[in-house]
């Protein structure tokens, strides 16, 4: 019998309609467009505004448009795995949320809570479920609203982070297309650097933590970015040589949208030109769970069967990791 890998078989994502630009965050913080596009490469980012919608309000519209692409209703699911950073209560899990609003009834599901590198760590979680041959369609998510996170008196992370969410299906394939390989590391000694300092159970909520504003995401910008930069690019190239691929021979990096000097650094590292390398972080800024995705389902159309795509990606965590996989449509 040949070997099941689990493939990818429909991606679809979504963003919200409102559009929050560099020029925009002029009149919030002391910055300007120049400086955002230079450091970041970001231009403009997505919010999801309204009373009362949460991480799950941006997963449906996504999730509903992967299952008629792929003509099944969300009843043949057997596990959705939703991969997030701002899930809509601290429990239930932002997949049980999500599974009774989309109907979607056979499914048992859980967060995966790896901040920036939560969407590789669940592709590389729910294919194991499909080699093993215990699920025929499993559901990976990937989203966040991380404006609800996000300090909008703060310079340094406000200019980088956006609202979004992807998802892709995962099934069988016995013609050698799908997840072939991932490697996935973490690095506890990186929470000073990158973290939330209230909301859990370390800290919970009162009068202080909300007024010394300590709810939302805290970054020390050079420490990441040195890490992140070494890292992504070293994991992205360590899976490539591991299976003896050459920049030739894969067709396009997918690395997460963290920062375009960081994409540049991981595309040098691993050969590739850059017309191989996908990048919408101008559009969407840093939407963390939701990049990989929402960069598949944009270049979806562009994608051939038995494409070797390497997916890379660094979040808080420290969490690194890498993907090497064949296009499977």
């Amino acid at each position: 019998m040949s070997k099941i890998h689990a493939a990818i078989t429909a991606v679809h994502g979504y963003v919200p309609d409102y559009v929050l630009t560099n020029q925009e965050l002029e009149t919030m913080v002391d910055t300007n467009d120049e400086w955002i596009t230079s450091r970041t490469g970001i231009k403009e980012r997505r919010i999801l505004k309204g009373e009362g919608l949460g991480t799950s309000d941006l997963a449906v519209p996504a999730v509903q448009a992967l299952l008629k692409k792929r003509g099944i209703g969300a009843d043949e699911l057997d596990l959705i795995i939703f991969c997030t950073t701002t899930p809509d209560m601290v429990f239930p899990a932002t997949a049980n949320i999500l599974a009774n609003k989309i109907g979607a009834k056979n499914a048992w599901g859980y967060d995966l809570s790896a901040a920036c590198s939560g969407f590789i760590f669940g592709l590389a979680t729910g294919s194991q479920f499909i080699e093993s041959g215990k699920h025929k369609k499993v559901l990976v998510v990937g989203g966040d609203k991380m404006s609800s996170i996000t300090n909008y008196q703060d310079r340094a992370t406000c200019i980088i982070f956006g609202d979004g969410c992807g998802a892709v299906l995962l099934e069988p394939n016995e013609e050698g297309n799908g997840i072939i390989d991932s490697i996935l590391k973490s690095d506890g000694s990186g929470v000073t650097y990158l973290h939330q300092k209230a909301g859990g159970s370390v800290r919970p909520a009162s009068h202080e933590t909300v007024d010394n504003r300590e709810h939302f995401a805290y970054q020390e910008g050079q420490a990441v970015f040195k890490f992140a930069v070494t890292n992504m690019a070293d994991v992205a190239h360590e899976v490539m040589e591991r299976n003896n691929l050459t920049g030739e021979d894969v067709a396009w990096l997918v690395p997460h949208q963290a920062n375009k000097r960081i994409i540049d650094a991981t595309a040098r590292r691993t050969g590739l030109s850059d017309d191989k390398v996908i990048i919408n972080i101008e559009r969407y800024g840093n939407t963390t769970n939701g990049t990989i995705p929402l960069c598949l389902w944009e270049w979806e159309s562009k994608f051939k069967k038995g494409d070797v795509l390497i997916l890379a990606a660094f979040g808080g965590g420290f969490t690194w990791g890498s993907i090497y996989l064949k296009w499977a449509y």
